[in-house]
């Protein structure tokens, strides 16, 4: 009888240490977000620039400032500095399951992830056609793992907003790269518009940066303004553009506020910190569990006019003083 009372005592006791023990893993779970190891989110972004900068700086922070302490989660972040090879082998660094999510910024380095399939959760930050660039078959349903932000470039708002700045313009120049499907996608509606608007077009095609103070200054004898698109290898030349071009006494209308901000005359945008930060809350419920097929990937309205108040007195420019309150004057 003693015998057979210890054995339940025993039993009893260890029944309690187990509950106890599964309690306190599941806690663990909770606090942590994975079996209570530190997370691990990487970001990749194909080269060092004003936008892409501050699209991975908004994503950081909105982590950080929603809870996901250094203790909790591990940011790391890769640049490829504009090679491809580079950004290959990043991503398929990041693909080999030691990470929780990746994070990809702009279209290169996202159609650059998404093609490793890799069973790791991605999500890209202002792609502007992700559809079209082969990340998503759909905004609505997401697949191949990833969803996203994409900032479609309001060309209709910068082209209308060209027509109250510096009216008069009849020929429109365009400068790109063609490699870049992003680029390609929103010259083609840029042309489309400008040609049901009467703007005539002439286009500059270059493949690297060292290409583009020749082709701005051909262009430029041809045109009465400059669109740029979203170009990574304009962007990282647009210090050459706008000096061409304020040489000229032409107007340059960018595709993002960092175009201004380098010398461009007008753009209308969203805030890049602003849309990496939506991203940031789109990974943050992959992190707590959920699919990205589960998340429509979704289109962030671009509202804000940004204009350079150096460029418009250099070429000669007033800005209307009527302008709305979502106009940022830069200088």
């Amino acid at each position: 009888m003693k015998k057979s009372l210890v054995k339940k005592i025993t039993a009893v006791i260890l029944t309690v240490f187990m509950v106890t023990s599964l309690v306190a893993c599941s806690a663990s779970t909770t606090d942590k977000g994975t079996n209570g190891k530190k997370l691990k989110v990487g970001i990749i972004q194909m080269i060092e620039n004003g936008a892409f900068d501050d699209m991975r700086d908004g994503f950081i922070q909105e982590l950080r400032d929603k809870g996901y302490s250094e203790d909790q989660l591990e940011i790391v972040t890769k640049n490829a500095q504009g090679d491809t090879a580079t950004l290959n082998t990043i991503a398929q660094e990041m693909s080999d399951g030691t990470y929780d999510l990746v994070a990809t910024i702009a279209t290169p380095a996202s159609q650059t992830f998404v093609n490793m399939k890799s069973e790791t959760p991605q999500v890209f930050i202002a792609v502007s056609d992700p559809v079209k660039a082969g990340i998503v078959s759909s905004m609505e349903k997401p697949d191949h793992n990833a969803t996203g932000t994409s900032n479609p470039i309001p060309v209709q708002k910068i082209i209308d907003l060209s027509k109250n700045l510096t009216p008069g313009i009849k020929t429109f120049g365009i400068i790109y790269n063609t490699s870049e499907v992003n680029s390609v996608s929103t010259v083609n509606k840029a042309k489309e518009y400008m040609a049901a608007q009467g703007y005539a077009v002439k286009e500059a095609v270059v493949t690297n940066s060292s290409e583009v103070q020749q082709g701005i200054e051909g262009l430029l004898s041809d045109v009465d303004a400059i669109f740029i698109p979203n170009d990574s290898v304009i962007q990282n030349a647009m210090p050459t553009v706008a000096e061409a071009a304020k040489t000229a006494k032409k107007p340059v209308y960018g595709s993002s506020a960092v175009m201004v901000n380098s010398g461009a005359l007008a753009t209308v945008a969203i805030g890049d910190k602003a849309i990496g930060a939506a991203t940031a809350d789109m990974a943050i419920e992959i992190l707590k569990g959920k699919s990205p097929a589960d998340i429509p990937a979704v289109n962030v309205e671009a509202k804000d006019t940004v204009i350079n108040q150096t460029t418009a007195d250099a070429i000669g420019i007033t800005i209307p003083t009527d302008s709305s309150q979502s106009t940022t004057i830069v200088k």
